[in-house]
């Protein structure tokens, strides 16, 4: 039968076309990102201490012994971190990225997966394809493979966490979760959700698990002590490179102290007033309110803490896929100017304007995660305004045109018109019929019609 689905065949419908033409594409880039970017030399490489830190682990050697004053990756991950991925130093230091990036490219699929059973889109419409082409053509997929970053787990752990979330299996959302924050507390503002939807079952895990595998770790770590005294006073610092985070920025630039307060301040107010709005009118359309709160939560995590890095903006996808949805914040064209600035690989260094090109290149992550959060922010805010002063809030803040659609859908049904039976004209031989026995023409079949 699967082999049947690749027989060359010519498309008869503009959805067959978009099939037919993206599949090859999607796949062919799958191939080649998981292939040749992800095993050929790259002069950035986060695998190397994340390899060199199991293998001191396995060794009994100190592992939070980096020298900061360096501009290369540092092993920045907590012991809990450290004990779930030692396994990763059993082979060879060029298998094991293979494998690493492997599976991080099989998590990055099964999310793809999760993702349109989440927002009920066929995996045999064109939008399969489409979705997976353009994850696979971003910068965050490119460089969590070419780095050898452990992104793409994270990224399926989220979206397993809103899936888990909705079918209310709140300790198994909870524990993957706790794994995920486990490796990488980046994803721990994600807890709010629950917090919000009084799901209160998830925290058992989602503390519980991280904080039984330090527990276990920190006996088994030659210098424990040295991650709280050297890891994480730096992890929380806000460096000049490769941070594209508010602070980060600054520090590049060396903005002013007040200035920089001001600005983080700010976006934590504009994220507030959005998730209240969320809360207060979009609480009970789980999907859109659990995905959008996401985004808004990572988001603010990404710009106004110390670290922010343009392929962290994986654990968006899951707020991107809201554009499907009829009252998404997404479906206007500064949002995806937003998501052109933090998701797209090109590169805007010139030659011949170097100091110019150098600030569009780096400014451009922290431009576009700044403008997506102001369009959430606006387009909430606008919807709360229209309905107040429509006098309409009782009934949600959603767009006049979604609650006009949405009344007619549960008016109860009206008396229809009747149909005028059309002359057959095929049998012009043949004597009328008696009217009162005359039947109604049968309706067209719509679908036959659009066939």
């Amino acid at each position: 039968m699967f082999l049947r689905q690749l027989e060359p065949r010519t498309a008869r419908t503009t959805s067959e076309v978009l099939n037919f033409a993206l599949w090859p594409f999607a796949v062919m880039t799958v191939l080649h990102q998981v292939i040749v970017k992800a095993t050929n030399f790259n002069i950035t490489d986060d695998f190397g201490p994340v390899y060199k830190a199991s293998l001191a682990f396995l060794n009994g050697r100190p592992i939070y012994a980096e020298n900061f004053n360096l501009v290369d990756p540092h092993y920045l991950y907590p012991p809990s971190g450290t004990l779930l991925i030692a396994p990763l130093a059993i082979i060879d230091p060029d298998k094991s990225k293979w494998c690493f990036d492997g599976l991080n490219a099989v998590a990055i699929l099964i999310a793809w997966y999760l993702l349109l059973k989440l927002f009920k889109l066929s995996i045999k419409s064109y939008a399969a394809p489409l979705l997976m082409l353009l994850m696979f053509s971003s910068e965050t997929v490119i460089n969590t493979l070419a780095f050898g970053n452990v992104n793409g787990c994270i990224l399926l752990a989220e979206v397993a966490f809103i899936a888990l979330l909705l079918a209310r299996r709140e300790l198994w959302a909870g524990a993957i979760m706790g794994l995920a924050i486990a490796v990488k507390p980046t994803i721990a503002p994600m807890l709010l959700i629950p917090l919000m939807r009084r799901q209160w079952k998830v925290f058992l895990p989602a503390l519980g698990i991280p904080i039984a595998l330090t527990a276990i770790a920190l006996p088994l770590i030659k210098d424990p002590m040295d991650y709280l005294h050297r890891t994480l006073p730096y992890s929380m610092q806000a460096r000049d490179y490769f941070n594209s985070s508010i602070p980060g920025t600054a520090a590049y630039w060396s903005l002013p102290s007040p200035l920089v307060w001001g600005i983080r301040i700010g976006m934590g107010v504009l994220v507030l007033i959005s998730l209240w709005l969320l809360y207060r009118y979009y609480r009970n359309d789980e999907l859109f309110f659990i995905c959008t709160s996401s985004g808004i939560l990572l988001l603010a995590e990404f710009l106004i803490s110390g670290l922010g890095q343009q392929y962290y903006s994986m654990l968006l996808f899951p707020f991107l896929m809201t554009v499907v949805l009829r009252n998404s914040v997404l479906r206007n064209w500064p949002a995806w100017l937003a998501i052109f600035g933090f998701t797209t690989f090109d590169k805007w260094l010139l030659d011949h304007w170097q100091s110019v090109g150098r600030d569009i290149e780096y400014l451009r992550i922290t431009f576009g995660w700044g403008l997506l959060l102001f369009v959430t922010f606006c387009v909430l805010g606008d919807r709360y305004l229209t309905a107040r002063r429509e006098g309409r809030l009782d009934s949600g803040i959603d767009p006049s045109f979604l609650l006009t659609d949405r009344n007619t859908a549960t008016m109860p049904d009206a008396p229809r018109p009747q149909r005028t039976p059309a002359p057959d004209t095929t049998t012009a031989t043949i004597a009328p019929a008696d009217p009162d026995d005359e039947q109604p023409a049968a309706a067209p079949d719509e679908a036959g019609v659009l066939r």
